[in-house]
């Protein structure tokens, strides 16, 4: 019965990337396309894993901070609305959770229990929390205050997108290295982690959409980043290659 759950839990994360893969060319802004995800479509069982608290943690923690760039884009939509805040919060941001939750299902994980995550994923349980609440605190002071900063302007909107993207980015590289050893997590996270690039970047050539000639740069030098230090797919990635051909490099 595990081998059986693992395999269709396996089966639709695949499916998540496939379509994530496949939505990226023909449904992203111009600039948002994603970098080629076949690779992650290798996935190794899933569930299989011994975790230690901290990854469990760290599934808990990701679920809500996934959910939060989802909330964030799209309350932002609806105040100053913008096509990459939507298309990135229903194409990506969706799927970016619903990848973390087959995870935490699959180990059969109750994230409302940080103690000792005791009885079981319910995924009941997990949807009623509405947008803007979560399970961990900080993660809805982030969202108070992203809300805050972003409901001032379209441009604020956009920044907080620049903002939510590198803190993504920053937790994920810690958390890969966290979930060694647990090659199902790994592989989910790395994948999280390519689309918060394509994500970075689509929030950059926004910013410059509408005269913000710096981009994500405009927010300083923790925001401002190169194509070296987030890789930008060769097709997707072109326009916001071609924006940052301004002169302003990394401050």
């Amino acid at each position: 019965m595990k081998t059986l759950l693992t395999l269709s839990l396996s089966a639709l994360v695949a499916m998540q990337l496939q379509g994530y893969s496949n939505n990226q060319g023909r449904n992203q802004p111009q600039g948002a396309q994603g970098q080629n995800d076949q690779a992650s479509l290798q996935l190794p069982a899933m569930g299989e894993s011994t975790l230690s608290d901290t990854q469990r943690y760290t599934l808990a923690f990701m679920w809500n901070e996934e959910k939060l760039a989802k909330d964030i884009y799209l309350a932002l939509h609806a105040l100053t609305p913008h096509q990459t805040l939507e298309n990135i919060a229903t194409r990506s941001e969706s799927k970016h959770q619903s990848m973390v939750e087959t995870l935490i299902a699959a180990y059969d994980l109750n994230i409302l229990n940080l103690e000792d995550y005791s009885g079981g994923y319910d995924a009941t349980a997990l949807q009623a929390y509405n947008s803007g609440l979560y399970s961990i605190p900080e993660v809805g002071e982030l969202y108070d205050a992203l809300y805050t900063k972003g409901s001032a302007s379209l441009q604020d909107a956009l920044e907080v997108g620049c903002m939510v993207e590198v803190t993504d980015i920053n937790d994920l590289d810690k958390d890969i290295l966290t979930a060694e050893g647990a090659d199902d997590l790994v592989a989910v996270f790395e994948n999280l982690r390519s689309g918060s690039y394509n994500h970075y970047w689509a929030f950059d050539s926004a910013l410059k959409g509408i005269g913000v000639s710096e981009g994500c740069c405009v927010l300083g030098e923790t925001y401002c980043k190169t194509s070296d230090e987030y890789p930008q797919n060769a097709q997707g990635g072109q326009n916001a290659a071609q924006n940052r051909g301004d002169g302003k490099g990394k401050r």
